[in-house]
């Protein structure tokens, strides 16, 4: 999301951008939002010790209505196959808000290959308007 999020800010005349982050994979967030200079505006901050997929889901869920009637956003991008992306597309959905799914269409046929990653894909493609595929087979 990177250097989408860096076109975006280019663009910021014309483009209000929020970044949220749930910190899904906190050590992967750290990693890139200094060295590409990414501005979270909402770090949710989901992860728990020994969490479940269920409470990941809901916390994401819950924690995601309130950025969203926050800032009422135009669109939501998502991106990946992360319990983050579908969680975020869900929440959006039920606020009627559109989603652009970045990295849709990518697919191994087996929705329990990667678990849930594959099954996260499939769901977030239901709830998406919009489908940035990364490669010519992915759309």
């Amino acid at each position: 999301m990177a250097p989408v999020i860096r076109e975006l800010q280019r663009r910021r005349g014309r483009i209000h951008l929020t970044v949220c982050a749930t910190a899904q994979h906190r050590v992967l967030l750290d990693q890139v939002v200094d060295p590409f200079g990414i501005p979270i505006d909402f770090d949710l901050d989901v992860m728990v010790a020994d969490q479940t997929l269920e409470g990941l889901t809901s916390r994401i869920l819950d924690r995601m209505a309130g950025v969203l009637a926050k800032t009422q956003p135009d669109i939501v991008l998502v991106q990946g196959d992360t319990t983050t992306t579908f969680a975020v597309s869900l929440a959006s959905f039920y606020h009627r808000i559109p989603v652009g799914h970045v990295e849709a269409g990518l697919r191994t046929g087996n929705p329990l290959t990667p678990f849930p990653e594959e099954l996260n894909r499939r769901l977030t493609s239901q709830l998406a308007r919009l489908h940035f595929a990364p490669t010519r087979w992915a759309q």
